[in-house]
């Protein structure tokens, strides 16, 4: 019972760090690869404070509620992982947190804002049946749902599951909001929507949803580690090696239009995964 609560301790106070630190590696790399010297490490924590001391500005009281409510079931998401319980439920957890911040772009009437919470309605549309069949690949690998049997079943996942781990890592672009598909919301100000989703949040609020990021950014590097958990080093290795990955692609391609990001993710990345998953069946003799 103690260690239960320590582990929950420990991910409600290491996440956001960790998160906030994974940031300000971003940050570093792609001002570098800019040829710029980039802010400091722990800028992102920085901000979050300058946000907290200023002056909270409210446009409704329904729209902070949404940021609250997506926070919560962000950090309520990380929590489910490392305690390795059912990953079907996680994926209904991080889509009750997308909800919310789509409900959250949509109660104000700026467009900006609207087309941001359109964009991210048609994110989730490409990316949650990868994630399904991900889920569905685990466990035809492991016989179980649990997050926790995965490092019990003493082989790598990226073994069985190559293909998903390639359309996983597709689907990490999209939910890191790097181009080519950061779509509702980016923090590249050359693009024309530029924080589109969470424009009209500000001061304290807008740290809310700054934080909420920190833990998705840890919550997506730990599932990243799941496809090696039985070693926890080449487990870091590999996340932190597709982490800077996903920097790289980030700053080699222009953003693209929504619709063609759902063909691609519903042909190249959705194909992958069903081809994976088929390969599984008949490795298994069904």
């Amino acid at each position: 019972m103690w260690e239960a609560w320590f582990k929950i301790l420990a991910v409600l106070i290491l996440a956001p760090i960790g998160g906030a630190v994974l940031m300000g590696i971003d940050r570093i790399l792609t001002a570098r690869m800019q040829r710029r010297v980039g802010p400091p490490l722990l800028q992102p924590i920085y901000d979050v404070f300058k946000l907290l001391g200023k002056e909270p500005i409210l446009l409704n009281r329904i729209q902070v509620i949404y940021a609250f409510l997506h926070l919560a079931f962000i950090v309520l998401s990380v929590i489910f992982l490392v305690m390795g319980q059912d990953l079907l439920m996680l994926l209904f957890i991080i889509a009750f947190a997308n909800i919310a911040l789509i409900l959250g772009g949509m109660c104000v009437r700026s467009p900006y804002s609207r087309i941001g919470s359109q964009r991210e309605i048609l994110q989730m549309v490409a990316y949650e049946p990868i994630l399904v069949l991900m889920v569905v690949g685990i466990y035809l690998v492991t016989g179980s749902f649990l997050a926790s049997d995965i490092a019990a079943s003493g082989r790598p996942l990226l073994f069985s599951l190559p293909l998903i781990f390639i359309a996983f890592l597709l689907v990490l672009t999209v939910k890191l909001q790097k181009s080519p598909f950061d779509l509702a919301t980016s923090h590249h100000a050359h693009q024309e929507i530029v924080k589109g989703i969470t424009i009209e949040y500000s001061g304290p609020y807008l740290a809310i949803l700054e934080i909420a990021y920190f833990y998705k950014l840890a919550l997506l590097f730990i599932m990243l580690m799941l496809f090696w958990l039985p070693n926890i080093y080449i487990a870091l290795a590999l996340a932190a090696g597709c982490y800077f990955l996903e920097i790289v692609i980030d700053n080699a391609f222009a953003r693209l239009t929504p619709i063609w990001m759902l063909q691609y993710m519903w042909t190249i990345g959705l194909g992958m995964a069903f081809t994976n998953i088929i390969w599984l069946y008949m490795g298994r003799g069904l």
